[in-house]
């Protein structure tokens, strides 16, 4: 385990990965003991995938790019913490 930014990216991409797996999981159990299980369960999460995770990896394929060398790394970041965040707080809600 190493500390270079392209690992710190990689292991953003891990915990936005494990929170949005974490967050199905409890969306699938939730709604099949509800026996209410539906497609949409696993669609929202292919639409996130889309939304969420393909921007940054285009942010991730622009770096080379940029002129500064931070303006996207700084956009990534600030993209995965809010990501990152939106699962928690959907998976805390899920429990309320």
């Amino acid at each position: 385990m190493t500390f270079t930014l392209a690992d710190w990216m990689i292991y953003t991409l891990w915990v936005l990965f494990g929170f949005m797996m974490l967050d199905f999981l409890i969306a699938f159990a939730q709604s099949f003991w509800r026996g209410s299980l539906h497609p949409n369960v696993a669609l929202v999460y292919l639409k996130d995938m889309l939304y969420y995770v393909l921007p940054m990896n285009l942010l991730m394929s622009l770096i080379s790019i940029d002129p500064t060398g931070w303006i996207f790394v700084i956009g990534y970041f600030i993209g995965g913490l809010a990501v990152i965040s939106k699962y928690v707080l959907d998976i805390i809600s899920r429990f309320r």
